[in-house]
């Protein structure tokens, strides 16, 4: 569910000293990506990225089935919330190994954690099992992803870095457009489990192609001292306190929005606003601690740009997870047929993102007003998907309709919001903002998805229904694209954006 995480990096590959792809297509390109010297490692770093993106649409399509089945509708959000909590910690963990060591530990530590994951997923039978799988999957798909595109910048020459951001774009895009199709198919054919086994060979496949390139790559790293990249960051991140420092950071975050999403499946109304109570007071400092100054404030300029990011992967993927749910609990439809849904989003989110990048370049200020179009589409699509599935009179694929319309509005609110933001951003805080974005991207889709499983668990309690719940997360969603709307104009610092 991380579609757009290509932008993101591309936007950060200049941070290290090492150029963006702008830079590099200016090169004479005098090799290919394909070439000897890059082909096993451009075809794993490929492969281990798809790998994550079918996994991730994949197991959202399957997740009803396997709620059903292990007795885990009260507790839904948590199947997608798991993943996405612990891949904060992934992420901080695998960048900072990876400064220190070089990519091939915490790459190869991604990739086993990851398959352990998928593993234990699998072969869970009970709901808090499979959670656990989930859990790890996360931590290393946080690693993993985070590597990949740190690769770019470390193994390839600068001419070739543009064509890898570009691969790794389509490694998305495939995955988004055939991966819920596939696994609806697999589970409705044999079994729900059949969707992580599949990633097990697919894993070992992606570690035979990458990890001897990584492993020449730190080689070359130790003889000629870090192969050229220097970490300034290095000595001022060691003067911190540890209470201080990202991973710390990272870490309280994750427990305190774990904590607020527990909470809320509490039946003790005393005890459950105790522990919420707790949450936020761990989770609101640890998140302006890893984010830029004036984000909780949504501040003009980057901190908007943060939580206009954070909004639109809320809406976008927050309706997105409770989709598949809501057309095979409430409209009959089969796994395949709810795939098809996603599918229908990953499509028209790539034709959305098109148009706004040929825009873009006819009218730089038109990028304001591209968000807030975007926004007011993906309320739009949002709308139409939730009449769909909760009204029983209008035919089911209005739903898929829906939310067609819905990832052209992301794809228009997406590209331009990620562009503003980072084109605002100087070159040494690249990074910073990057991973801000990322981390706003993650903890959203994180907290929507838990807020929506909430209300399900909630509705179980009090005897009510699963079309109420659902028609509390899409009003949620709603409200959000609302205040997206609202915020869009704080893109930039000054009032003058057209």
């Amino acid at each position: 569910m991380s579609h757009g995480v290509d932008e993101v990096a591309e936007g950060s590959s200049g941070s290290g000293g090492s150029p963006g792809p702008a830079a590099a297509t200016r090169a004479e390109p005098a090799e290919s990506v394909f070439a000897g010297p890059y082909r096993a490692l451009t075809l794993g770093v490929i492969l281990s990225v798809s790998m994550v993106a079918f996994e991730s649409l994949g197991v959202a399509t399957v997740l009803p089935d396997i709620a059903r089945k292990l007795d885990g509708l009260g507790a839904y959000g948590w199947g997608l919330s798991a993943l996405m909590l612990a891949n904060i910690i992934g992420t901080v963990l695998g960048g900072r190994s990876a400064d220190r060591n070089g990519p091939w530990r915490p790459m190869a530590v991604g990739l086993a954690v990851f398959a352990v994951g998928c593993a234990v997923a699998g072969a869970a039978t009970s709901w808090p099992l499979f959670l656990l799988g989930r859990f790890t999957q996360g931590l290393g798909v946080g690693a993993v992803m985070a590597m990949a595109y740190t690769v770019i910048g470390l193994a390839y020459p600068e001419h070739l870095r543009a064509r890898m951001f570009a691969l790794l774009s389509s490694a998305w895009t495939i995955p988004s457009l055939i991966g819920p199709v596939v696994a609806g198919t697999l589970s409705d054919l044999t079994d729900w489990r059949a969707v992580f086994l599949l990633m097990l060979p697919l894993i070992v496949i992606a570690a035979v192609l990458t990890l001897p390139g990584l492993r020449r790559l730190d080689r070359s790293r130790d003889t000629a001292g870090a192969a050229g990249t220097p970490d300034p960051g290095a000595p001022a991140a060691a003067a911190l306190p540890w209470w201080k420092s990202p991973l710390t950071g990272a870490v309280l975050l994750t427990v305190g929005t774990g904590l607020l999403l527990q909470a809320l499946l509490l039946e003790n109304i005393a005890l459950l606003v105790v522990l919420a109570l707790v949450g936020v007071a761990i989770a609101v400092p640890a998140l302006r601690q890893v984010t830029p100054e004036g984000t909780l404030s949504a501040r003009a300029g980057l901190g908007a740009g943060v939580v206009i990011r954070g909004l639109l992967c809320g809406v976008y993927f927050g309706s997105e997870a409770f989709l598949p749910l809501g057309l095979q609990e409430l409209r009959g439809s089969s796994a395949t047929e709810a795939g098809l849904g996603l599918s229908a989003g990953a499509i028209t989110w790539v034709l959305g993102s098109a148009w706004q990048a040929k825009r873009d370049g006819r009218s730089q200020g038109g990028r304001t007003t591209g968000v807030a179009l975007g926004f007011a589409v993906l309320l739009a699509g949002v709308a139409v998907m939730a009449l769909a599935i909760l009204t029983e009179s209008v035919p089911a694929w209005i739903a898929v309709l829906g939310w067609a319309i819905g990832g052209l509005g992301m794809g228009v609110a997406f590209n331009a919001a990620t562009t503003d933001t980072l084109e605002q951003t100087p070159a040494e805080r690249q990074g910073e903002v990057s991973s801000a974005l990322q981390l706003a991207q993650t903890l959203a889709t994180a907290l929507i998805a838990g807020l929506g499983g909430a209300a399900i668990a909630i509705a179980q309690h009090y005897d009510s229904t699963t079309r109420t719940a659902l028609f509390g997360v899409f009003a949620l969603t709603a409200a959000l694209a609302l205040l997206g709307i609202l915020l869009s104009r704080r893109l930039r610092p000054t009032a003058a954006v057209k």
